[in-house]
Formats: C-alpha cells, structure tokens, sequence
C-alpha cells in the first residue's frame, strides 16, 4: 500500500518536473498558503515556526529557519543557476556571440529600465527605501515560463529560448548586485579560505574525483566560510555550480553540469524554491483596508510601476533599438506583438526580488512587507498582461495556420479535379 503510493508520488512529481507549468503551479500553491496563514489565527505560528533557531553554535551557523532557508537551501537553487550558466556559456546559446548578443542586451536593458524608475519614484522619500532599487530587475524564471506554456501553444519556439536566456542573464546580474551592492563587510580570512575551499572543489572535480563523500564536505564548508565572510551565502551556490565541468561527456551524460542540473532540477523547482516561497511571502495586511493602505505606499507603487512597466519597456526597448543596426534581427520567426507579451511576462520578479527585499530592508520589517506586496501585485499584473497579449498572438498563429491549412486543401482539391477531367 505505502509503496504503491510512493510510486504514485514519484509519478506524479515526474509529470510536473516534465511540465514548465507544473513548477510554477507548485510555487503559486506555496506563496497562496504563506499568505493564507499569514492572515489567519495561525499568524503566530507561521511567526514561531520561521523564527525557530538551531545550528551549530560553535561553527557560526545558529540560524532561524527562514535563515536557513533563504542562506542554505536557497544556495543550492543557486547552485543550479550556477549549473546552467556554465551550460550555456560553454555549449548554449551564450557561447555564440551572434546569436546571445540580443537577449543579453535585452536582459541588460530589462535590469536598468526598472531600477531606473524605481529610483525615480523613491527620490522625493529618499532614506531606507532608496536601498530597494535592484529589487524590481529580477525575472523569475519558474513562473515566466510556466506562463509561456500555459498560454504560448502555437508561437515559436524561439520565443522560449530567447526568455530562457534573458532569465538566466537576469539571474547572473541579480546574483552580481548581491554580492556587489548587498554585502555590508567583508571578513578577508573567511573569504579567502572560501577561495582556497571553491578552487579545490574545481580542481578535483577536473581530475574526475567527484565522490560525493568529498564533493559534499567540501561543499559545505565552501558555503560556512562564505557566509562567515559576511557574503551572501547562496553567492557561493553559484560559485559552486561554475566549477562543475561542462565541456566534456561525463559517465554517459554530456557533461557532468548537465547531469547535476537535471538530477537537481525537480528538487529546485518543486521543494527549495516554493519552501522559500512559503517562509517569504507571508505578509499580514490586516484585511482589506490594510491591503488597500499597504497600496498606497511608496515602495509598493514604485515597485508594481517597476516590474510591469520597466520590464516590459527595457527589454523591447533595448531590443528595438539594437534590431536597427544592419548586423542584428529578431529571431527568425518573431513577431514585436510576442515580444512584447513577452516583455510583460518577464516582469514576474518572485524569488530573486524577494531575496532582494529582504536583503534591502531586513526579513519581515515594516519597509520590506510592503515591498513584498509590491513584488506579489506586480507580477500578477505583469503575468495577466504577458498572458493575454501572448494569447492573442496564439490564437492568431493557429487561426492562420488553419486558413493556410483550408488554402492548401482547397487547392489539392481543385487540382484533383483537373486532372480527372482532363
């Protein structure tokens, strides 16, 4: 009986793995119940549970479990950025220069347009809320997908692999202002033994020694040293994954990066990131009238206007503007109107800008509460209005393919036909 359940599990969790709309359907269901709990009698216990403290003491490592969450599990979601990165930049899309030049430069312009009208709207304010303005540059990439299968049967498909790519550089620079901008101090000794720990990892890992009863340790101690150093510790998730080889086959696979990014998938997508999900998005707004108040804030407006406009304009913007230089075109095959659905979609931000948030202003502050709402109101606008645009041109592709469809039948038909009379 219990095994005949567990292979329903297994079944069950391998269709959405499978699915792009399956891990943002989980994700979704993640974020839903933090918010349901957060504004229901069970508020203290979401409060207790994610303020329950435990670690190793001695080590530097007593966190609350959110801490965990965000500093520990979150690195190994990074980790498989980490892992996809060095894909692409070794055998993906990235390593072609023609090719990657235009969804790097749309993920660039995706990143400035927001941050730009945040400051913007922030300036009169000025203070704390100023810390927030990377927040709305992010794209998370579970929902922006999902989206795009759910709504994009029939459109290109390169229209996904220009998203995809946009949405790992989106990550690559989310990850950079992290460790740029977001790091207060830095401790030398930890960082540099950090170092020693990461190039060791590397080094190993280049001569074939990838027993897990090495690469793990190591691993984790890379990951106690950076965060003793003061850096975020999901920087050194991202670390870890770059030194993974990626450019030779490896025990059957096309490399040893590619193996770990499908292995480590289904538990990124459908476990870590709705965990961290469920521990960030729990924000009480006091009803109706506190969410309405809560709207009405500064950093919640200038967030929502960040990601569902700044996106959307940074990201065609940039694109239009490098699609008239003779050397460069949309793909073959896309359309502006999908663009710029597409654009909108990528104004889901979620993950990487609730990281963010919670950097700029402290977990769970007054400032950092509102951000969230901001980040929740945001990509809901940004997801509707990719998700209708995206629709629409769709239904537009099919209809004409069918119209072609009835052209060419029409013909095959008639043709028939003169030649039986003939």
């Amino acid at each position: 009986m219990i095994s005949r359940a567990l292979r329903v599990i297994a079944r069950s969790v391998k269709r959405l793995d499978a699915s792009d709309v399956g891990a943002g359907i989980v994700l979704l269901v993640a974020a839903v119940a933090a918010l349901v709990v957060a504004n229901s009698p069970l508020r203290n216990f979401y409060d207790n549970l994610g303020s329950f403290t435990f670690g190793f003491s001695a080590l530097g490592v007593q966190l609350q479990l959110r801490e965990w969450v965000t500093d520990g599990l979150l690195a190994v979601f990074f980790f498989t950025v980490g892992l996809d990165l060095k894909e692409e930049c070794t055998s993906g899309i990235l390593c072609d220069p023609k090719v990657a030049i235009l969804p790097v430069a749309a993920a660039c312009g995706g990143v400035v347009c927001p941050a730009v009208i945040y400051v913007l709207a922030i300036m009169p304010i000025g203070g704390e809320a100023m810390q927030g303005w990377a927040i709305p540059t992010a794209t998370d990439i579970a929902f922006a997908v999902s989206i795009l299968a759910m709504v994009g049967r029939g459109l290109p498909h390169q229209l996904r692999t220009f998203l995809l790519t946009l949405a790992v550089v989106d990550d690559l620079i989310g990850i950079t202002i992290i460790a740029v901008y977001y790091t207060a101090g830095i401790h030398v000794l930890p960082l540099l033994l950090a170092l020693g720990a990461l190039a060791l990892f590397a080094f190993l890992l280049r001569k074939g020694i990838s027993s897990p009863f090495i690469a793990f340790p190591l691993a984790v101690i890379a990951w106690m040293l950076v965060h003793a150093s003061g850096i975020h510790p999901t920087i050194c998730g991202v670390a870890l994954g770059l030194c993974v080889p990626a450019s030779a086959p490896w025990k059957g696979h096309d490399s040893m990066a590619g193996m770990l990014a499908r292995k480590l998938a289904p538990y990124s997508k459908l476990l870590i990131v709705p965990i961290f999900a469920f521990f960030s998005t729990g924000v009480n707004v006091d009803g109706w009238a506190g969410l309405a108040l809560r709207l009405q804030e500064p950093v919640t407006l200038a967030i929502v206007v960040a990601l569902t406009l700044g996106k959307m304009l940074g990201i065609t913007g940039t694109t239009f503007l490098l699609t008239r230089l003779p050397v460069l075109s949309l793909p073959k095959g896309l359309r502006w109107s999908e663009m710029i659905g597409m654009g909108f979609v990528a104004g889901i931000g979620f993950t990487v800008s609730m990281l963010i948030g919670e950097l700029a202003f402290g977990a769970h502050s007054s400032i950092d509460d509102d951000s969230k709402i901001g980040i929740l109101v945001g990509s809901l606008l940004s997801a509707s209005i990719g998700a209708l645009i995206l629709h629409a041109c769709a239904q537009h592709r099919r209809r004409k393919a069918y119209e072609a469809t009835l052209l060419q039948s029409g013909r095959g038909t008639r043709d028939a036909q003169r030649m039986h009379d003939a």
